[in-house]
């Protein structure tokens, strides 16, 4: 039996603006002022700015020229429609995601240690495979032991560290 209930990959979307606002907020409340995989979501002030960008970045066409490819996903609990995660997938990496990667992911605090950051990943390597991509580069935090764990039960094999801000972190890579 999964230790999670079931969710779902969904776009933002304007109608969810409230329940955004209130799942950041949460990451706030509890004295995160970063939150992983959002696409700037912690730094808005406000959601129709970042939703607009989040839907210009989603496209070849549209794209912000400094950044790459992006699709920014709610994870959302089907049993209630509580967003309990948020994560993005980059297509491409340029010279800042080098080290970074493709993939980003959080889990709202209340919801953690439920099984749904390895959900999250899972389905994100899915949406990838179906894209075409054949690898997902990922980093995290060396002391991030959670996503660590996550990152290895999906597959990923450390491949590198690598010091940002004076932090040390390490490279994953899953095989898709």
């Amino acid at each position: 039996m999964m230790a999670y209930e079931e969710i779902r990959l969904v776009k933002p979307s304007l109608g969810l603006k409230d329940k955004a606002l209130e799942y950041r907020q949460e990451h706030f409340d509890f004295g995160e002022q970063i939150i992983n995989g959002s696409e700037l979501f912690d730094k808005i002030t406000s959601y129709e700015e970042w939703f607009k960008k989040v839907i210009a970045n989603s496209s070849t066409e549209t794209a912000d020229p400094n950044w790459v490819l992006t699709d920014t996903f709610f994870a959302v609990r089907v049993a209630d429609n509580k967003i309990v995660g948020i994560a993005d997938l980059r297509y491409q990496l340029n010279d800042f995601l080098k080290d970074f990667g493709n993939c980003g992911y959080s889990v709202r605090p209340s919801e953690r240690r439920k099984g749904y950051a390895t959900e999250i990943l899972r389905q994100i390597c899915f949406v990838a495979r179906k894209y075409g991509l054949k690898q997902l580069q990922l980093s995290v935090e060396k002391d991030n032991a959670a996503s660590i764990k996550t990152i290895e039960k999906n597959g990923g094999n450390y491949c590198r560290s690598f010091t940002f801000d004076n932090e040390e972190a390490y490279v994953y890579l899953i095989n898709l």
